[in-house]
């Protein structure tokens, strides 16, 4: 397998990984919950899951892009 070849593939399991991050945040945030520390912080905790998942669609969207130009 090519390097180009490469890319492009990791770029659509970057894009996957970031769908399943949103996929998985209301199962983890009821999870969270649950833990005394984090009870006062959820909209941080949220927020982070969904930068998180965000930058991972954006980063396979970039690898995606660049094999194709």
């Amino acid at each position: 397998m090519d390097k180009k070849n490469f890319g492009f593939y990791y770029g659509i399991i970057l894009v996957g990984v970031g769908f399943a991050v949103f996929y998985r945040i209301p199962q983890v945030m009821l999870q969270v919950e649950t833990i005394e520390f984090f009870s006062q912080k959820l909209f941080l905790v949220r927020a982070s899951f969904y930068i998180l998942g965000g930058l991972l669609i954006l980063a396979g969207g970039i690898r995606i892009h660049r094999n194709y130009k």
